[in-house]
């Protein structure tokens, strides 16, 4: 007569022991045995797949809190908490506003940005202002408002833009500035008649001045501010073209020994935007750093960022710019307007400089107070640039790799050909495996490419 035997009692963790058959004769039915095993081991990786799935989703949502937590740490700083209605010694009347800008008028617009208007106006003691009015519709500007009247109000730096005060009324959200004659740097810089304003002399002066600027930003000021969206159309030029930084909106604060943050928000203007920023949300004095860069080259060479110089291609700004520094022919880049009237040491130190700036490593990148002070020095030794950040290979660029002689000059011309030969230059080949070589990266490439071109 068949019967089952249980050998030992099932434990309360679902831990199974065999069910073995026996007969009379004191065989095991063999087949029955590979069936129970076949389902503990079911059972068993059914479970271990679901403490690792539940262990994957418990680290996420944790790396998720502690990114909102960085962010909202950086917005919240004691520094910035005051509410704006405390600011009060700040604070316009907005019939103020409206009787020095001639109620809005379309004759005192200065131009439009991506938050609203601004308008040119001249209050009763006659100084004069431009008032920047926020859009009714802009739910985003709010914030930025909000940010840039707690934090500008406590910057005073020759470099930076200064706020004169603020209005809100009847609906109304209005920033006061004081006003720059010469208006925004892009203004004069990307138009052909303009931009002959712009001799050697400002557009050095210009580079000086906003580097000074970012670094009170970064290091000088009571707070550690990255600014996260320098680019030409938030440099202000006064009647002398000094350059101030403006527009804070997208600002975050650092705490004292905070050098990185991370955010969900990507916010800026592509082309400007870091790598490491762009793709990853992270961001730091380096994100800043990379921006100036870009900005560099802009006023170096009188083109946009986005402006494409191939017609075959997907070379940039910043292709182009190194290509011709590797060709060693970085005269080929400056702007004609200037008309040859310049120091050519000086302009390839300048485009030196700015390619240390866009450099795809950000711990490659330089300080502020390290850019100024080779800015300012002929004698500080520079570093040999990587390629930068975003660089694309031309079909028609295969350079070579090249060497110096010990005896050529660190900054000898060939009148001939336009070349010149300095021993700071690197090769192609010493420099060809800085990018991002993973495939997740070229995908998003590709996406930005397909951006790049609709710009």
């Amino acid at each position: 007569m068949n019967f089952f035997r249980l050998e030992g009692a099932i434990p309360s963790c679902l831990s199974l022991r065999l069910l073995t058959p026996i007969t009379n004769a004191g065989n095991v039915h063999l087949p029955l045995i590979i069936f129970a095993a076949i389902l503990v081991a079911t059972v068993g990786s059914t479970l271990l797949f679901y403490r690792i799935v539940w262990h994957l989703l418990r680290g996420r949502g944790r790396r998720r809190v502690l990114r909102r937590n960085s962010e909202s740490r950086i917005e919240e700083d004691s520094t910035v908490r005051r509410p704006i209605s405390e600011l009060q010694s700040l604070q316009f009347h907005l019939q103020t506003i409206e009787a020095a800008t001639n109620n809005f008028s379309d004759d005192n617009k200065l131009g439009e940005g991506g938050f609203g208007p601004v308008y040119k106006g001249t209050l009763p003691g006659g100084q004069e202002i431009a008032a920047k009015r926020l859009s009714r519709s802009s739910r985003q500007g709010v914030r930025e408002f909000k940010t840039e009247v707690e934090l500008v109000a406590k910057l005073q730096h020759r470099n930076l833009v200064r706020l004169l005060g603020f209005s809100m009324e009847r609906d109304e959200t209005i920033l006061v500035y004081e006003n720059m004659p010469n208006r925004s740097l892009d203004r004069l810089l990307f138009d052909p008649e303009l931009s002959r304003q712009l001799d050697w002399s400002s557009r050095y002066k210009v580079m000086v001045g906003v580097a000074r600027g970012l670094l009170y930003l970064h290091e000088d000021s009571r707070l550690r501010i990255i600014h996260r969206d320098l680019k030409a159309s938030n440099i202000l030029l006064d009647a002398d073209m000094n350059p101030k930084i403006s527009d804070f909106g997208l600002a975050r604060i650092f705490g004292t020994h905070q050098t990185q943050a991370s955010t969900n928000r990507i916010v800026g203007t592509y082309g400007y935007m870091s790598p490491e920023y762009l793709m990853f949300g992270h961001f730091s004095v380096k994100s800043d750093v990379f921006s100036y860069g870009v900005l560099m080259l802009e006023i170096i060479t009188g083109k946009k960022n986005s402006q494409s110089f191939s017609l075959d291609s997907d070379e940039g700004l910043l292709d182009y710019v190194w290509k011709h520094w590797t060709n060693r022919t970085p005269s080929e880049v400056v702007e004609p307007a200037l008309s040859n009237a310049y120091s050519m040491d000086e302009v390839i130190r300048c485009i030196h400089i700015g390619l240390l700036c866009v450099q795809d490593n950000m711990e490659d990148r330089p300080t502020m107070d390290a850019v100024i002070l080779m800015l300012n020095s002929d004698s500080v030794s520079i570093p040999v640039p990587q390629r930068p950040a975003f660089f694309f290979s031309s079909k028609k660029y295969k350079p070579a790799p090249f060497g110096l002689n010990s005896d050529q000059s660190s900054s000898k011309v060939d009148q001939s050909n336009s070349k010149i030969t300095p021993s700071c230059f690197a090769s192609d080949s010493g420099s060809a495996d800085t990018g991002f070589h993973s495939q997740g990266f070229e995908a998003s490439v590709r996406s930005i490419r397909c951006i790049h071109s609709t710009i």
